[in-house]
């Protein structure tokens, strides 16, 4: 599951008071005017002390160093073992470092916490080398126990499992012999043993947690951590503010601070960008794209992204003892009905009317990206965009249209569908308004609930369908494991790892098969073999690949590495080398050939030239006045 500013309003101008306040404007003027001409103000007259220079430009420095970044999603945790939103996760990743990262040429496997690592003869042994150079931002140094209390609480504690569990779900054992070595031991060969995006956490601040269910890691600040920047400061559904870590091993980012803001209205996260509010703003629209390419000092970066858009529907929400929950459809649970409803969608259409070609129509799970584990439908398994013949799959399937022209099952109950749609995705909304127009003429009814919170609704299992998306990682074993029966809920009331409620035995087959195979060829075609299945069961039908547009200013960032490097996207990477790599532009402070201090310059002439900045001011400030007077008394 893929998964606001608050705008303060001034109060009107009451017009009696406007005279008056124009009096003092002037009035100011005269003052200005006659201290100018002592030369000096008298003490006991003193106003407030204006910055100095040295102040001034220290606030200018830190804006410059200050990278401000608009996003679309809201902070779902700010707990590693809770976090699974990517904007979350991509907080996860510069606070805290994993055993490994992807190389941003090719996303192949290079050291990060681990510099090194081996296996014993029959895979079962794993043993890391921790990097002695890494320290937690409290000092303290990150050891190899870390990383063992780290995953052996995911292993014993269901609540810290709840992100990313699936991941030691076969560790046997782990354990740390010294600071420098870890050791993990599973119950059968695993294949992802190079690609476990597991945050490691400091134990001796985590240890004191007693319920990681519910343990959202936003009261203490700064909060301890080992990656790249070190977060300092959150408000829900507003901002997450973080400061470079000095000490991090690969080198500290060249942006001092670095604010992630929530906009729930992209044009308004767009509109920012304009200003210099924010200087860097992601998932947009191919009109706002347009409109920016002409800007100067942005750049508007379009690439192959990493993500996929489907059409999901509930396969009726069940936790691990079978307990069904939720009120999903019970036509849903028709294979005939999920497969008319795909033969509905036409997939091009949505590509360029929607996303003007700033996407690929969908075929596997895994985009195409990831040229090893993207699968294809042969030609007599595609589901092509054909309504007479997805009226006829109903038809055959006993789905008959009543006397309104509403198809109806053998209960009676007509195929009246509820579709879950992100409230603050343009894009969605308007793909939910084609399959309106394209399932009516088939006797199906679509309602589109677009809300700010899905995640409710969803994890309840109180959907029919919804609009269903995941950033996937060079190794695809996350994005797989969500679909197996092992994810599913211990119970309605706790979420799980699942996505979709998806139980299905021949896909847990083989999802047992890849994680255990080696040799990347063999595990390739299983891993085709399994999006094959998801694609003829119907469960989710992936309508898109959407690229990644998105746009910075410029005139604040010299340079930030893309991934892939040359070409590749910005945002939600599968690491951290776009926010540490960030370069800003060189700024002008204005001090150019001084110490920064303000000797030299008497005090005396500061002070005049205060007044004479004070003394404009308050005459521009009298013809804006007048100039908005008949717009403000509109309002």
């Amino acid at each position: 599951m893929d998964t606001q500013g608050t705008t303060t309003q001034a109060p009107p101008y009451d017009s009696p008071s406007r005279p008056a306040r124009t009096r003092r404007l002037l009035a100011t003027g005269a003052a200005a005017f006659a201290l100018l001409a002592t030369g000096a103000a008298p003490q006991s007259q003193a106003q407030p002390r204006a910055e100095s220079r040295t102040e001034v430009k220290t606030r200018a420095e830190a804006d410059e160093q200050t990278l401000n970044v608009a996003v679309s999603q809201s902070m779902d945790s700010l707990s590693p073992f809770l976090a699974s939103r990517l904007v979350s996760t991509t907080v996860m990743r510069l606070t805290y470092d994993f055993l490994t990262n992807y190389d941003v040429k090719d996303a192949h496997t290079v050291p990060a916490l681990a510099t090194e690592w081996k296996s014993s003869p029959d895979k079962l042994t794993w043993t890391y080398k921790i990097r002695k150079d890494s320290k937690w931002s409290d000092g303290r140094p990150t050891t190899a126990e870390d990383a063992s209390w780290t995953f052996n609480k995911m292993m014993t504690d269901e609540g810290a499992a709840t992100a990313n569990g699936s991941f030691t779900a076969n560790f046997k054992k782990v354990t740390a012999p010294d600071p420098e070595t870890l050791v993990v031991e599973l119950k059968k060969p695993q294949a992802t043993m190079t690609a476990l995006d597991v945050p490691i956490v400091p134990k001796h601040v985590w240890e004191k947690v007693t319920d990681f269910s519910k343990f959202t890691n936003d009261k203490t600040f700064p909060i301890v951590g080992n990656g790249p920047y070190v977060i300092t400061d959150y408000k829900t559904d507003q901002y997450v503010k973080l400061k470079a870590n000095k000490t991090f091993w690969r080198g500290a980012p060249k942006f001092e601070n670095l604010t992630l803001k929530y906009y729930k209205d992209n044009d308004a996260a767009v509109a920012a960008l304009r200003t210099g509010e924010v200087d860097f703003v992601e998932k947009l629209t191919p009109a706002q794209a347009a409109s920016l390419k002409s800007e100067s000092n942005i750049k508007v970066n379009d690439a192959p992204g990493r993500r996929f858009l489907s059409l999901a529907t509930n396969p009726g929400a069940q936790d691990k003892t079978g307990k069904k929950f939720g009120n999903g459809h019970p036509a849903l649970l028709d294979p005939a009905v999920r497969k008319a409803l795909f033969q509905a969608v036409d997939r091009r259409t949505i590509v360029e009317k929607v996303y003007q070609g700033h996407a690929v129509e969908g075929e596997g799970y895994i985009p195409p990206r990831f040229a090893d584990y993207h699968w294809k439908p042969g030609a007599g398994e595609a589901i092509a965009y054909d309504p007479a013949r997805a009226a006829q799959t109903l038809q055959d399937a006993g789905y008959k249209k009543n006397a309104a022209g509403k198809r109806v099952g053998k209960d009676g109950k007509p195929l009246d569908f509820r579709m879950l749609c992100h409230a603050t995705d343009p894009n969605e909304k308007a793909i939910g308004k084609y399959l309106e127009e394209w399932w009516g003429p088939l006797g199906v009814g679509l309602k589109l609930e677009c809300l700010d919170n899905v995640t409710d609704p969803w994890q309840a299992g109180n959907y029919d369908l919804a609009f269903d998306g995941y950033s996937v990682n060079p190794d695809p074993d996350y994005v797989l494991s969500i679909h197996t029966c092992a994810v599913l809920p211990s119970s309605a009331d706790k979420p799980g790892q699942t996505d979709n409620f998806i139980c299905d035995k021949k896909f847990d087959d083989l999802y047992d098969k890849q994680v255990v195979e080696y040799d990347k060829t063999k595990r390739a075609d299983l891993v085709k073999q399994m999006q094959a299945r998801l694609y003829e069961s119907g469960y989710m039908n992936v309508m898109l690949y959407p690229n990644a547009v998105e746009a910075y200013r410029s005139d604040k960032i010299k340079s930030i590495m893309t991934m892939p490097e040359g070409g590749g996207n910005i945002w939600g990477q599968d690491g951290y080398w776009s926010w540490w790599s960030a370069e800003p532009v060189a700024g002008d402070s204005g001090d150019k050939g001084g110490s920064g201090s303000d000797s030299g310059t008497s005090p005396t002439v500061w002070i005049i030239s205060g007044i004479a900045v004070l003394l404009v001011a308050g005459i521009v400030v009298v013809a804006v006045r007048r100039r908005g007077t008949t717009a403000e008394d509109r309002e």
